[in-house]
């Protein structure tokens, strides 16, 4: 006789936790043959099982009409237990269905009908409805009470339930290690039982606890193992993990997908009834919406919140939701003056209720807000508090709190204590960006540890000693880039996937040059590129350690008779420290607004430029390029000029700064200027050692004189490897940019705002993007990209850099000459060929693309003037050989 024969009530309630389609199907059969032989206790549990079902496969009226009915069975079969037991898993519905305060209620009106075990399982549910409320102690007591009790009775179907969500209750207390003892053993419990729909939300909540402990690539693997159950069984699970992820993405400083996930998981939890997960994804919108600027969405937000959590009586999480209001009004507007006392009363409440993070920023907030009134006593009470988290819990909570230690020791004089604060909070926030292998989590997760560095730059610039401002300028920049990747290892999957997506664009193309219905083939492309990111995200670092500032002795050193100027933003202005000719001065330049006004107005004026126009249209132009030219060469370079005078000049920008046009400065026109991200990492790629290589050139489809310019490139140098046509494959071109010393790449580009490692450049059979650079073993030396953008990089805190120029950078080109604006194709080609003659001729990088700009004059400006050298400036050796490239100032 097999199990179902044999306890066909056991099984049903093992199939509604494992696999709620089948249990549907066979407990239908089940609750007619119990009716026909009037066993109503077996018809209630059979109707329990199916609002469990019920639960997780259509929606909680359809559970709770279940439910109902197996608690009137089990009192028409005179049996007080069987339905009791049907209401505590009532219980249990109406406390997702927002009525945790019922759900309590039922759980006293079932007690004293429940002994042992079932008494035990009453208090497990009473537990997940404590933990609903927020009330962790107290949903902890009922855990302790029933854990026992359910281990000796072997209850194992109720007993993993119950460890997955006692460990809930330890992630909220930062308790990690009993959290993942809980969900390990509930995972064994599961696998044992053939829960699998069980075993999915373990995963789930695997994932969870891992996001809390700042574990983003686990995390994230966790997640997507899960959705992949929920979607494979058919549940209606995808609202809470949408929440968990949500979550996880704002942690790792994705806030746009952060707030799409919440926005979504909103609408699944209305469309199934999950009432008790609204105010919370709620929440989630409303943080997103403050870090994107956008207050008066936080503020609606978290009103609905607040009043959503007050309905439910969920105290805890009201204290939350109340504290995120209040943020979005401090930034709405700050003047007001009872603000110190109400986030002062915030704070103390925030960390009674256990959110020590919001704690933390709530009184980093009332710090903030009571000096910029002048009550300093009460400014310093909130730091030292705050600061007293600095030492456990996750890094981004330690993070936060040593910056409190580090502003309450610069309030009271102690400069030294203050930078050594600093750097131990960017200590703590490095060790756990070192955890993460992603390119763009990396660069994403730099909002805090920007705010901290700029507190050393702050403490620096009050000393007034432009080496310690220079340090910490490159301590507040010193990025992902300067964190040379190790190759990973070599990934079919993801290179598999990779030449899917390029068939995928492709047959994008065609489709709409031939007039096709593309978007089904549009849904394809977005698919695959969510499974190419998230595939990468979940893999281990495997990166070299990130080189330490440069000291300045020998940035001195390096520049000689040369000139850099590093420019820093501070409390919305913009800063510069120079070394010229081995001397250093600081300058305080202009607030960013005006800069980034003028900024924007030099593509709009060379894209006005470009081709057939009007004289008027033309001359209004260049009149506008002008002017915008001279305001800002003023602004920014005006002060260092005439110690610069007439020598090769290194800028690293910062902000707005990082796509500017820089040979359209009067002071730049006709100079060497090379862009660095950093003073260290032009440092490092200027006294790289020499290394041979071949010359390459490869043009994409689509773009006027593409080939021709590839054509003439490769035969200026004697190239061999040449790459046109069909031949210009992203493999192909993947191989030949392998250890090469110079490399043309004519082609299309794009910058993706949303997902920058899926910037690219078009090739015979698709793009080629960041994530196939990122598989090269040996990057080229110098790269010269003549298409579009391909030197913007979309731009992060702390002067993170995502692009294609900014990638090669990273992997350890040296130089690198691409536009950081949109350019003329077809104008573009005889300047590019103009910089390689030069380069033939034995002129650096940067000096060549000075000449080439300047020699075509006017008329060619709009072509020309969006070119940049970045990097390093360096020299190809006069002749073939393979002696490699040579540094340059």
């Amino acid at each position: 006789m097999n199990t179902t024969e044999a306890d066909p009530a056991r099984e049903m309630l093992r199939l509604a936790e494992a696999d709620p389609a089948r249990l549907t199907a066979w407990a239908a059969d089940v609750t007619a043959g119990a009716r026909a032989k009037g066993d109503l206790i077996l018809e209630s549990i059979a109707e329990r099982a199916l609002g469990i079902a019920a639960v997780h496969l259509y929606d909680l009226r359809t559970a709770t009409g279940h439910l109902r009915a197996a608690i009137r069975l089990g009192r028409r079969a005179r049996s007080p237990a069987t339905a009791a037991e049907a209401r505590i898993r009532l219980a249990f519905v109406l406390s997702l269905s927002g009525r945790p305060h019922q759900a309590l209620r039922e759980i006293d009106t079932a007690l004293p009908d429940l002994q042992g075990t079932a008494r035990a399982r009453a208090d497990a549910q009473r537990a997940a409805v404590f933990n609903h409320l927020g009330r962790l102690g107290d949903a902890l007591a009922c855990y302790r009470a029933a854990v026992p009790v359910l281990r000796r009775a072997g209850d194992h179907l109720w007993l993993q339930r119950v460890l997955s969500n006692r460990a809930i209750v330890h992630g909220y207390r930062h308790e990690f290690s009993a959290a993942e003892a809980d969900l390990r053993e509930a995972q064994e419990l599961c696998r044992e039982l053939g829960l699998d729909l069980s075993l999915a939300i373990v995963r789930l909540n695997l994932g969870w606890v891992s996001a809390v402990h700042g574990d983003i690539p686990t995390a994230l693997s966790h997640l997507d193992v899960a959705e992949e159950r929920f979607r494979t069984l058919g549940t209606h699970q995808l609202g809470w993990l949408l929440i968990d992820r949500s979550e996880l993405l704002l942690s790792a400083g994705l806030v746009a997908e952060a707030r799409a996930a919440a926005e979504e998981a909103v609408e699944e939890l209305q469309r199934r009834n999950r009432v008790i997960g609204l105010p919370e994804v709620r929440l989630l919108l409303a943080r997103a919406a403050i870090l994107q600027g956008d207050h008066e969405r936080s503020l609606q937000e978290a009103r609905r919140s607040v009043v959503e959590f007050g309905r439910q009586r969920r105290r805890e999480w009201s204290v939350l939701a109340r504290f995120v209001v209040l943020r979005s009004e401090a930034l709405r507007t700050p003047g007001d003056p009872a603000l110190v006392g109400a986030l002062e009363r915030s704070a103390t409440a925030l960390a009674a209720a256990h959110w020590p993070a919001s704690a933390v920023e709530a009184r980093l907030l009332a710090a903030q807000t009571a000096f910029d009134r002048g009550a300093t006593a009460r400014g310093r009470r909130s730091l030292e508090e705050a600061a007293r988290r600095r030492l456990h819990g996750p890094a981004l909570l330690r993070g936060r709190a040593w910056q409190a230690e580090a502003l309450l020791r610069m309030d009271r004089g102690d400069v030294r204590g203050a930078a050594t604060a600093v750097r131990a909070g960017l200590r703590v926030l490095d060790e756990h960006r070192a955890t993460l292998g992603a390119t763009d989590l990396r660069a994403y997760g730099s909002q805090f540890r920007a705010e901290l560095a700029a507190v050393g730059l702050r403490i620096a610039l009050r000393g007034g000693r432009p080496e310690r401002v220079l340090t910490w300028a490159e301590q507040a920049r010193v990025s992902h880039l300067l964190t040379r990747p190790a190759r990973p290892p070599d990934d079919p999957a993801l290179a598999a996937t990779l030449t899917e997506l390029r068939a995928t664009v492709h047959e994008i193309q065609d489709a709409r040059e031939a007039g096709r219905d593309s978007a089904h083939l549009v849904r394809d492309q977005i698919s695959l590129e969510r499974r190419i990111r998230d595939h990468c995200r979940r893999r281990p670092p495997v990166r070299t350690p990130a080189n330490r500032p440069v000291p300045v002795a020998l940035l001195r050193e390096r520049i000689g008779d040369g000139a850099l100027i590093e420019f820093f933003q501070l409390a919305g202005r913009l800063h510069a420290v120079g070394v010229v000719a081995g001397r250093l001065r600081v300058e305080s330049l202009a607030p960013l607004a005006p800069v980034r006004d003028l900024i924007d107005r030099i593509p709009f004026a060379l894209r006005r430029l470009t081709g057939r126009v009007p004289a008027a249209s033309r001359s209004a132009a260049q009149a506008m390029l002008r002017d915008a030219a001279a305001q800002l060469d003023a602004m920014l370079l005006g002060p260092f000029m005439d110690a610069v005078a007439d020598r090769p000049l290194v800028v690293v920008p910062s902000g707005p700064l990082q796509s500017l046009a820089w040979s359209v400065l009067p002071s730049c026109s006709g100079r060497a200027v090379t862009v660095s991200p950093s003073a260290t990492l032009w440092h490092a790629a200027a006294q790289a050692r020499d290394a041979g290589g071949h010359i390459m050139a490869a043009a994409g489809p689509g773009l006027p004189g593409a080939r021709a310019e590839a054509e003439t490139v490769a035969s200026l140098h004697g190239a061999p490897c040449l790459l046109v046509g069909s031949g210009a494959t992203a493999d192909r071109v993947l191989d030949a940019l392998d250890g090469s010393l110079l490399a043309h790449l004519a082609a299309h580009g794009r910058l993706h705002a949303t997902n920058p490692l899926f910037s690219s450049l078009l090739l015979a059979d698709g793009p080629l993007t960041i994530y196939d650079l990122e598989r090269l073993h040996r990057p080229p030396h110098m790269v010269v990209l003549a298409a579009c953008d391909s030197g913007r990089s979309v731009v992060r805190a702390g002067d993170e850099l995502l692009g294609l120029s900014a990638t090669f950078l990273e992997l350890g080109a040296q130089t690198i000459i691409a536009p950081v604006v949109s350019v003329p194709d077809a104008e573009t080609a005889p300047v590019m060929v103009g910089v390689h003659r030069l380069l033939r001729e034995g002129h650096s990088a940067a000096e060549a693309l000075a000449r080439a700009q300047q020699a075509g004059g006017k008329d060619a400006m709009a072509a020309s003037a969006g070119f940049v050298c970045m990097g390093a400036d360096t020299t190809l050796p006069l002749q073939g050989g393979q002696r490699g490239a040579k540094a340059m100032l």
